[in-house]
């Protein structure tokens, strides 16, 4: 695969940038087939982000809105973005030479617990939480269908039988709305640590919601990259222990997406720590 952007998306990006980059790299991450570059020229830089497919297409805006909407020390430089019907363009700071975790230190963990509080103490003009496509449903998912979950390996159906009740009732008192500016896809591919700070990036789902539950989200991957677990940094909070659990349980186990393989894998990954979270959060049977 070329590892410099086609010419038309090249000189989209140039004229959007006000300077032409002499240099294109391809780079990889993330879940998506988003084409990803950065490109250089006299000691400036960029990261472009191209849509490749109907779902990258509808992500890319999503993301340019939140980047319309949002400012604090936690966000990447907004350069700029145009909108096309088959290959929406995004251009941001490059943060290639940051700090990547992991792995994790105590000190980079409280610089990001620290950056993820600033967030929430602000709102944006972005939709509620619950408004984002595919937010919704759990454990009581699993409950109808709990065969997908079982596959997984990670827990018996004796145990599931037991359990499901108390879990099903967690995760409905768990409250999904609020006005916090959450951005709901914390994990480390997506933290990075500058300078200047921690900052976040891939803010496609970024909505106004209940901060525990985006602080949440972060807290099983950060347990599997050798930090701290949940209830260190998010004691107290059973409700979203179990809403958490129940988002991974109720997608892991089903078929592998075609336009972004490694889902299922990570979000399996995840649940190997969630899962246990939940149980110790609610007093559950021991898992078997």
């Amino acid at each position: 695969m070329t590892e410099s952007p086609d010419p038309p998306i090249a000189e989209r990006a140039a004229a959007i940038l006000g300077w032409t980059p002499s240099r294109w790299r391809r780079v990889h991450g993330g879940y998506t087939p988003a084409a990803r570059y950065v490109g250089e020229h006299r000691g400036e830089r960029c990261f472009l982000k191209v849509a490749t497919n109907a779902v990258t297409r509808g992500m890319l805006r999503r993301e340019a809105r939140a980047y319309g909407a949002i400012a604090g020390d936690f966000v990447p430089a907004f350069i700029g973005w145009e909108d096309d019907a088959e290959a929406p363009l995004l251009l941001i700071e490059d943060l290639s030479e940051a700090v990547w975790p992991p792995p994790w230190t105590p000190t980079l963990v409280e610089q990001v617990r620290s950056a993820i509080a600033d967030m929430h103490a602000r709102s944006a003009d972005l939709p509620g939480m619950a408004e984002l496509p595919g937010i919704l449903g759990g454990w009581s998912v699993v409950a109808e269908d709990p065969q997908p979950f079982l596959s997984l390996g990670l827990a018996s159906a004796t145990w599931l039988d037991k359990a499901l009740p108390a879990l099903v009732a967690a995760e409905a008192a768990c409250p999904i709305a609020g006005e916090a500016l959450t951005h709901v896809d914390l994990r480390s591919d997506n933290i990075c640590i500058t300078p200047a700070g921690p900052k976040f990036i891939d803010w496609a789902a970024a909505c106004r919601g209940n901060p525990a539950l985006d602080l949440g989200g972060w807290l099983p991957s950060l347990e599997l990259e050798g930090g701290p677990p949940p209830e260190a940094l998010l004691p107290g909070h059973p409700e979203v222990a179990a809403w958490l659990s129940g988002y991974f349980a109720a997608r892991a186990g089903r078929p592998i997406i075609p336009d972004a393989p490694r889902v299922r894998a990570i979000q399996r990954a995840q649940l190997t720590k969630a899962l246990p979270w939940a149980q110790r959060a609610l007093g559950l049977p021991p898992l078997d």
